[in-house]
């Protein structure tokens, strides 16, 4: 009867060894990945347009400005909101939803009669586009599961590389779209990218069954959320005397968020399982840093291009374009190889060492020499925000992986936000070299508390 059993079980064993591993469904990619350029892509064209759209309403650049932050405003509050959503409801209802949305928001922004138009139709942009993040990380942990994968790196380093080669080629397009058919067609060009995300996304998104049917959406939850995030990010977006009630408001709704989350039984964010989550808290808080840094050499050092080095806006826009093929090809070469740690200690060196060179430019400094700094400062931006991606998939709740991942992109642009501030504060009367040279000193101090965050996390194997 034993050696019966034993046979069995040898058999079981046999059969299982030899049990295929189950593929990745290629069909997901392109429509995960097309998805994912909707808000890079945006967040760069816009950029070209600010100047003609100022033109046309007889706007200042001051008014004009708030298209830049309605898309972020909108982007940091919608991503963890409709992260959860997606959690709740699946990865391809918020797909579509949010595809639907951008398609709305170009027919607003091709006809609109005023700014105030426009900035409505960009935060609708900054909703929609909310939703394709989540989408993706959700829908790729649910594919890890289903064929076992721990990490798959190669959809992971493609989501990165799609974001950063889209942020590289969105002023290039928005140049292209206004000298064909003015500033309009910036806002145009979302009706048919919209128009083949939902087909993709209707054809090879896979429909699931939502989580916890009978569970309830946290609305109060999410509106202090956002009420919350919307006072401090105003606040940081003009930091001043005067606007310190921001501040204290946006303490106020998040203790009080805080205390109506922990008593939920279906909270918004479970501060239970974040806050004792610590890889995970340290996660968004190397985000934050890492793109502190990142907007501030390109805010910073694209400004100081123009007006301290002299060089006109298509002479500077060389000189900053091979800062983000490196991180293309950085993240390209580096994806699929393991070492989280080594990724993150790589990168931060080079950008504390890109920040050291901003201290020794002037008007003088070979063209070379700018280019030589870019490349270093890509370098940080390839491979940290690429560990940082990873580390998240490996840290968060597989049930929350929509909320865990649009929360990393709110803690990015909460890093982008805080750069702004920086370079306003040391470019107050012009980006001159010495203005140049204090937001250099800024960033070294930045890069430092990134670098002893780095080394102090422990879960992060150099072997990982």
């Amino acid at each position: 009867m034993t050696a019966t059993v034993d046979r069995a079980q040898d058999t079981a064993a046999t059969q299982d060894t030899a049990t295929p591993t189950p593929p990745f469904n290629r069909r997901l990619i392109v429509p995960l990945l097309f998805g994912a350029t909707l808000n890079p892509i945006n967040s760069s064209m816009i950029a070209i347009a600010l100047v003609p759209i100022g033109a046309a309403f007889g706007a200042s650049p001051a008014a004009t400005a708030w298209l830049v932050s309605a898309l972020y405003l909108a982007t940091a509050i919608g991503q963890p909101v409709i992260g959860r959503l997606v959690d709740r409801f699946g990865a391809r209802p918020l797909y579509l939803v949010g595809a639907a949305l951008v398609g709305i928001a170009g027919v607003i922004g091709t006809a609109a009669p005023s700014l105030a138009v426009l900035i409505v139709a960009r935060v609708l942009l900054g909703f929609g586009t909310s939703a394709q993040f989540p989408a993706a990380m959700h829908t790729v942990r649910g594919e890890a599961q289903r064929t076992g994968m721990k990490t798959p790196a190669g959809i992971l380093t493609a989501l990165s590389i799609s974001a950063q080669s889209t942020m590289v080629i969105g002023p290039t397009l928005g140049g292209a779209l206004i000298g064909v058919g003015g500033w309009r067609l910036v806002f145009a060009i979302n009706i048919p990218l919209a128009l083949v995300c939902i087909a993709l996304g209707a054809r090879r998104l896979p429909k699931s069954a939502p989580a916890h049917t009978e569970s309830r959406i946290d609305l109060v939850g999410m509106g202090l959320f956002a009420a919350m995030l919307t006072s401090l990010l105003l606040f940081l977006m003009d930091m001043s005397v005067g606007n310190l009630y921001l501040l204290a408001i946006a303490a106020a709704v998040a203790a009080l968020f805080v205390r109506i989350e922990l008593r939920s039984g279906e909270p918004f964010i479970d501060m239970r399982v974040f806050g004792g989550n610590t890889p995970l808290l340290m996660t968004y808080l190397r985000q934050t840093l890492t793109y502190v840094l990142t907007y501030c050499f390109i805010y910073g050092f694209t400004q100081w291009l123009e007006e301290g080095r002299g060089l006109s806006a298509s002479a500077a826009g060389l000189v900053v374009l091979p800062t983000s093929l490196t991180a293309i090809v950085v993240a390209w070469f580096t994806g699929r190889r393991s070492g989280m740690r080594s990724k993150l200690f790589a990168g931060t060196m080079s950008m504390i060492a890109a920040s050291a060179a901003l201290l020794v430019l002037n008007r003088g400094t070979a063209i070379w020499v700018l280019i030589a700094v870019g490349l270093l400062a890509g370098a940080t931006q390839g491979m940290n925000g690429l560990a940082n991606q990873n580390a998240l998939f490996r840290q968060a709740d597989a049930a929350r992986m929509g909320t865990a991942s649009g929360l990393l992109r709110t803690f990015q642009y909460l890093g982008a936000i805080l750069s702004s501030a920086a370079v306003a504060i040391v470019f107050r009367t012009g980006a001159s070299s010495g203005g140049l040279h204090e937001l250099a000193v800024i960033m070294i101090a930045c890069g430092g508390l990134l670098l002893a965050v780095v080394l102090a996390d422990r879960s992060l194997s150099l072997r990982r």
